[in-house]
């Protein structure tokens, strides 16, 4: 399994001189399965690129998790190239809702005044699903998705194929309303996704001093995105979900303090960045 980093930021997308060394998209992994088949993790700005790509020589078929249905995390869908194409099948995943299905949210999307063209008019053969909640295949690969504490329907998902595995929360604030020493492990949202994992992607979006005035917001402090992964017993973390004011400057500060607060020994954690391969690693055998 490959994976990789097609955007990172989180909210809003924040090109510029600023944001150069580690992307300005907003949230998009890639992933290439064991068996070649491709499975994409939210469809932020970065997925535009991604798209043309997979034009040149359309795989199919395609796989579409969204997290959650904030425009961040959906807003590229609409330039995704194969969905202008008649030859591609499209699966897209989606947090189920008791009020309305998948297709008619993201129809919202692809709805005047928004943007001209409607869901139904694409010549792609789109199917919508929602997520279950036991875990389901993908091609090779084995995906239980969960929700997870953030502003409104919110999953994580948890993605093993062969050895490797892949947690990716990139919105999710795990102890709100409490602190990392008042809660047990195992009852903290997103538990069950990252426990023992190899790779966590998960949300860092402030600095210890921002989360402060922000608690609340549905994102997590740098020390407690590495007090989640310690707590779950995460191989490694990658630090996602970058605030759209934070420059690179900004970010690294906050990577050398992720890094400070690391004591277990092991892969430091680091920054996602734009264009990124991840360095998958092997779940514990204890999972």
């Amino acid at each position: 399994m490959k994976a990789t980093v097609r955007g990172c930021r989180g909210s809003m997308a924040a090109p510029g001189p600023d944001t150069a060394r580690c992307g300005g998209n907003t949230a998009c992994i890639a992933l290439e399965l064991d068996d070649g088949t491709p499975l994409i993790l939210d469809a932020g700005t970065g997925i535009r690129l991604l798209g043309l790509e997979l034009a040149r020589g359309l795989p199919r078929p395609i796989h579409i998790l969204l997290t959650h249905l904030h425009l961040d995390h959906l807003e590229g869908l609409t330039l995704f190239a194969p969905i202008w194409m008649t030859e591609t099948e499209l699966h897209i995943w989606g947090p189920p809702s008791p009020v309305s299905s998948l297709a008619d949210r993201i129809t919202r999307l692809f709805s005047p005044p928004l943007f001209p063209v409607q869901l139904s008019e694409l010549p792609a053969q789109v199917h919508c699903h929602d997520l279950p909640a036991e875990t389901f295949r993908v091609g090779s690969a084995s995906v239980l998705a969960q929700p997870v504490t953030h502003r409104g329907p919110t999953v994580g998902v948890r993605i093993a194929d062969g050895r490797q595995s892949l947690a990716y929360i990139p919105d999710h604030e795990p102890y709100l309303g409490f602190t990392p020493e008042e809660v047990e492990s195992s009852w903290l949202s997103g538990f069950a996704l990252a426990a023992d994992v190899g790779t966590l992607v998960h949300d860092a979006q402030y600095s210890e001093g921002e989360y402060r005035e922000r608690r609340g917001f549905g994102h997590s402090s740098v020390d407690h995105a590495v007090a989640f992964a310690r707590a779950a017993g995460a191989r490694q973390l990658v630090l996602f979900h970058h605030d759209p004011l934070h420059s690179d400057t900004e970010l690294e500060a906050l990577e050398a303090r992720a890094q400070e607060l690391w004591t277990d020994g092991g892969l430091p954690p680091q920054l996602a960045r734009d264009g990124m391969e991840l360095e998958l690693r092997a779940q514990r055998a204890s999972w």
